[in-house]
Order: structure tokens, then sequence, then C-alpha cells
């Protein structure tokens, strides 16, 4: 029987459409099972879900399209390609930025402008920025070819001499991002800009190991870029649920089968397969699960506690990713100066970090993101409207309630009309928030994190993470931002393909 054969006649249930189930799923289809999944809400997306209201559509969750070459790669695994479900703009500037200080850059596709721009900040930090992103790209090659594509869940998998050789990674980079950055650049608002993509992982320069400058080879060299509907397709809003529309329609086409508004209770291990129950009291009998829920969530609350791989003890001395308070805002006229991506940063940011991962609270100089995709796509909004997000990353597990919110909502929108010049207050026309309450809620997050796992700090990296495959029960398996390769939607997309592979490596 060949490996796309392993899993005929074999029923599989996937718990949870988020980008690692979705994964999951076309590659266990591929390889012949019958896959159920079932999601909790009322659309698949996980995070990465669309509000829609009032003629304006928000990407609800991720909304930056980052390292092109993994959706390439997984779309091609099917003989596909994203251009036959949609298609891509590169952003031009790929960000903005503003300081608290007056300052003001704009983060470009174009690398030599850049150099340019960073000179003007330090003299020989031009050729700083190239010496760093050739060693970024380097690392991000050998990165991964070897350790992100390829699954290594045991110690025995890198104590190898060949992947000890072909690690990108001396010593010094298992020192952390600030330590390394501040090698190459001296002025803190350069430092900032090599070190912000860190919020994507769910940590901070002080806690992420120095592995992750590839990701500025991602950020100053591959691009940032927006995914846009087909021609063809007269549905309005593009974003990244434009993406989770072309895996869903490729899941179909492999005969995956969807069933929302389908919360699981309980997974339990029969002598055959597994008994997996919905809180409408359907009953499913798969042979095999696979969990992209909240990893926490299903071994405390679904599985039986004989069948946990850990104790209470064990997540409670997890570092998750930051949870968020966002603002989805709907306003009337433009709202320029803003870019499709622009960040609001203190000059000093420490502050913030040390109020999200050493002394939790509400930050009092925040440092937040701003998504406006109407600048780009004018079908996210109403003629003679704007259409943008607020997100400020805050400590998990934070007290959350209307009158914080409230408050904490006048500070931000005050903070942004102060630094950037746009003052929302009295053109919101549609408003909703969201925050470490609907976290917890909507998607059982530990804590209401949002990012969906564990921050990558170096004693949560690699084979430091939890496994795919569970240890205590034959036939469960998990995806997604907790296990490896670890948080973001690039990764959940390679964790989907680690698991389905994992599950037939057991068959």
């Amino acid at each position: 029987m060949s490996e796309r054969d392993a899993l005929r006649d074999r029923e599989v249930v996937v718990v949870g459409g988020g980008f690692g189930g979705l994964s999951a799923a076309c590659f266990l289809a591929r390889d012949g099972a019958d896959v159920t999944l079932l999601e909790k809400n009322e659309q698949v997306g996980g995070r990465a879900s669309r509000l829609e209201a009032d003629g304006f559509t928000f990407d609800m969750g991720p909304s930056w399209y980052l390292m092109p070459d993994v959706f390439e790669r997984f779309f091609a695994q099917f003989g596909k390609s994203p251009t036959d479900y949609y298609d891509l703009e590169r952003l031009d500037p790929h960000y903005r930025v503003f300081w608290k200080d007056g300052d003001r850059m704009d983060v470009l596709p174009d690398v030599e402008a850049m150099v340019e721009t960073f000179e003007t900040y330090e003299t020989g930090a031009g050729g700083a920025l190239l010496e760093y992103l050739d060693t970024s790209e380097r690392h991000y090659e050998t990165a991964m070819d070897d350790f992100v594509y390829t699954d290594r869940p045991r110690l025995r998998d890198w104590v190898d001499p060949d992947v000890m050789k072909a690690a990108p990674i001396g010593l010094k980079l298992v020192g952390t991002m600030d330590d390394y950055v501040s090698d190459y650049f001296d002025h803190p608002k350069l430092q900032q800009l090599m070190q912000y993509t860190l919020v994507f992982l769910g940590g901070a320069p002080s806690n992420t190991p120095a592995l992750y400058n590839i990701m500025s080879h991602v950020d100053f060299n591959m691009g940032v870029w927006y995914p846009v509907r087909k021609e063809a397709d007269d549905r309005d809003g593009g974003g990244i649920g434009v993406v989770v529309d072309g895996i869903v329609e490729l899941a179909e086409e492999l005969g995956v089968e969807f069933v929302t508004d389908s919360e699981v209770v309980e997974i339990t291990k029969r002598k055959s397969g597994f008994h997996v129950e919905t809180v409408t009291g359907e009953v499913y009998r798969p042979d095999h699960v696979v969990s992209d829920a909240d990893y926490a969530h299903v071994e405390r609350e679904l599985l039986p506690e004989h069948e946990r791989q850990y104790d209470d003890d064990y997540w409670e001395s997890k570092t998750y990713s930051p949870s968020a308070f966002l603002l989805y805002m709907g306003v009337e006229g433009d709202i320029d100066p803003l870019a499709h991506h622009t960040l609001v940063l203190p000059t000093d940011w420490e502050g913030h970090f040390e109020r999200i991962f050493e002394d939790p609270g509400w930050p009092e100089e925040p440092a937040y993101y701003v998504c406006a995709p109407s600048v780009t796509d004018d079908t996210v909004a109403p003629e003679g409207h704007s259409n943008l997000f607020v997100l400020v990353p805050i400590a998990p597990g934070l007290d959350d309630t209307p009158e914080i919110r409230a408050e904490y909502r006048e500070t931000v929108l005050a903070d942004l009309a102060e630094h950037t010049g746009v003052d929302l207050r009295e053109r919101i026309v549609f408003e909703e928030q969201f925050s470490v309450n609907d976290f917890a809620d909507r998607y059982n997050a530990y804590d209401g994190n949002a990012l969906g796992g564990l921050a990558h700090t170096l004693r949560q990296t690699a084979l430091l993470r939890p496994r795919h495959r569970s240890k205590a029960l034959d036939g469960l398996y998990y995806t997604g931002g907790y296990t490896t390769p670890g948080i973001g939607v690039p990764m959940c997309l390679i964790s989907g393909e680690h698991t389905a592979n994992a599950l037939v490596e057991e068959e």
C-alpha cells in the first residue's frame, strides 16, 4: 500500500478549524482518510474568523500575509497554487511606524531605500542592515529546510551529528534577540524595527531566542502581502479570510466534511477507536482524533484524567502568548496618514513588555498595531467610510470588565489621535470590542491568550513544545500553535502537515 493510501477506510475527526486543523484535514483526506472537521463556532478559521456588520468586513485575528513560500509549498502538495484560489497584492509601504516622540518611518519593499533610511539614524547602520539581512536569509533557508519542514519531536532527532552540522545557529544564537540585535545596531528605534515581529511569536526581545532573527528576512526581503479574491469571485472583502476560504475549498475538493456550531465536550478512548461527543449530543466514533483546539483545554476539560499527558502544574508553569485588547471600528471618512499596517510605538517599549511578562497589568504607555485594510481594499467598507482595528498586546489572564474596557478604549483612542493625528472619536459608526474574556469564551484559550499557544521562549522552542502525538493515548494527535513549529499562520499550516505525517507513520 502506498503512503497516499495509508489511511484508506480510516475515519478521522479533526477538532477545531484553525489553520492547523484545516491543514491536517487536507493532508489526511489526501492520504485516504474519511475526514470530518468539527468546529465550535459558526465559521471555520479559528482566530482567523471574520466579522461582517453594517457593510464592514474585518479580519478578527491574523492580518499579515507573510512567508508566501510556505503557502506555495502547502498548495503544491495537492497539485495546486495559491493563485487557484486567491491573488496577492504586495503592500507599499510594508508598514508605517509612528513613534511617540513625533518621528515616523515607512518600511518599504525597496531594501536599498531602507539602507539609506537606516543610515540617517546611525552611521554605518545601512551596511549593518545588509549584513543582518544576509545572515537572516541564510539562517532562514537552513532553518526552514532542516528544522521547520522536518519535524524533530525527540531528543535523538537533534543529537545526530549531521543535524548539528546543519544548524545555522551557533551557540551565540542561544542568547536573546535584544542581545543579538544590539550587536548590529545601537539606535533604539532601529533595534525596535528588527524586533517588533517578535509580537507575532508571542514573545519579547528579552525572552525570545536569537534564532528568530530569521523573521527579518521574512519582513524585509520576502515582503508583506494582502490576499484578494479572484476577479470571478463576486463576494466582498479580501484579507486572511480569503486564504481560509481557499483552504476550505481545497479541503472540500478532497472530501473533507465540515460541521460548524459543533463544540466538542468529550473525547474518550474506546476499545476500538474513540468516542467524540459534541454539545448537541452528536456522537462520532472515529479511528483517530486530531485536535486543533486549545491544547490545554483538551487535556484539562475534554479527556478523562487518566488519559492526559500533563497535569495542571505543567500548564500553569508555561509562558503563554499575550492576549490583546481589540477595537474593530467602521468610521466615516478617510484615515490618512494611517497605512494598511501601522505601528505606534513608545521610544522605550520595555515598560509595555514588562506589563505583559513580568508585572502583568494593562499597559500605561501602550505599544499597538493598527490594521486599516480599506486603505488597500475598498470592498471592506461602505463608500465614504474606512475600516480598521486597533490591537494592543496585553498580558493573558488580566481582569477584563466593561469598566476597564471603557477606560482603556478612551486611552487608546486619545493616544492614536495624539501620535498619528487621526481622531476617530466623533466618526465611529460601528464598533466591536474583543479582549481576554472573548478569547477564552470563543476559542477556549488558556487565560484568554490571543495567539493560540505558548510564547517562543528558549524553554518553549522546538522539541520543548508539546508533542503532536499524545504520549498517553494512542490515536490522539495535536496540531496548531502549541506544537511545533509554533505560533502564526504559516507555522500552523506546517504543523498540520507534521501531525498528518505522524498519523500516517503510525498506520
